[in-house]
């Protein structure tokens, strides 16, 4: 992608790549919200369903949001775009920050 030219000289050409590119932006974000509506049906028949415990549902729950989270990040909020490496690096420290934090309040009520 680095290696591609943006400005051609060619207004016809340069039409035609912002095209292309937003047609397949666009392809990944149905697709990703697809995906993240089947999820949450997911979820919802999991909690229906009476043959599971609290025991699986709740991290089988949070495993789930997880992934929307993911989804929502690089595809909704554009984070897989190049020029996004600060915003990256911040919420990957705070959310490596934030992980540590309850795992040291769980360690000290628990231990």
């Amino acid at each position: 992608m680095t290696n591609e030219q943006l400005n051609s000289g060619n207004p016809r050409v340069d039409i035609e790549y912002r095209r292309k590119k937003n047609a397949e932006e666009m392809k990944h974000q149905v697709i990703s919200f697809a995906l993240m509506i089947f999820l949450t049906l997911v979820a919802f028949v999991a909690v229906a369903y009476e043959g599971f415990s609290g025991w699986f549902i709740v991290p089988f729950i949070l495993i789930l949001a997880v992934v929307q989270v993911i989804f929502q990040l690089y595809y909704f909020m554009h984070m897989s775009n190049e020029g996004h490496e600060a915003p990256k690096l911040f919420m990957y420290s705070g959310i490596v920050v934030g992980f540590v934090t309850i795992l040291c309040y769980m360690t000290i009520i628990w231990w």
